[in-house]
């Protein structure tokens, strides 16, 4: 039984991981990208938009990377679950999106949660 859990939570990793590195990485690589995001945010009343994409760039990115390898899986977990926290409160809900347009959002803030209590399985550097 162990072992379907462990791989349970390399699958969720490996989802999470590789969805939150390819959502950012046209900002990475493209600098253009990376401001018209902090317009977006600058839209829904960030403050400071070009630092808040920066840092939701970078938490994406260096926090998606960890959870892939399943390294400082919980710390990442929760830096990841505020993340999708704030995007939820400061995008989704005052926009009104409906449920389909939130769960994107929602699966990366409901998975961050369980690997968060879970920790990272066998199959990873943390071994927990």
């Amino acid at each position: 039984m162990m072992g379907n859990i462990a791989l349970g939570l390399l699958i969720l990793r490996i989802f999470i991981g590789g969805r939150a590195i390819y959502g950012v990485i046209d900002n990475v690589i493209n600098w253009e990208k990376m401001q018209e995001f902090a317009g977006f945010l600058g839209a829904h009343k960030f403050p400071y938009p070009i630092v808040s994409a920066i840092l939701s760039v970078a938490v994406q990115l260096f926090c998606g990377f960890f959870l892939l390898v399943g390294w400082q899986t919980k710390w990442a977990a929760m830096i990841m679950f505020i993340n999708f926290l704030i995007a939820i409160f400061m995008v989704h809900l005052p926009n009104g999106d409906s449920i389909e347009a939130t769960t994107p959002a929602l699966a990366m803030l409901f998975i961050s949660a369980t690997l968060f209590f879970t920790g990272s399985g066998k199959y990873s550097i943390d071994k927990d």
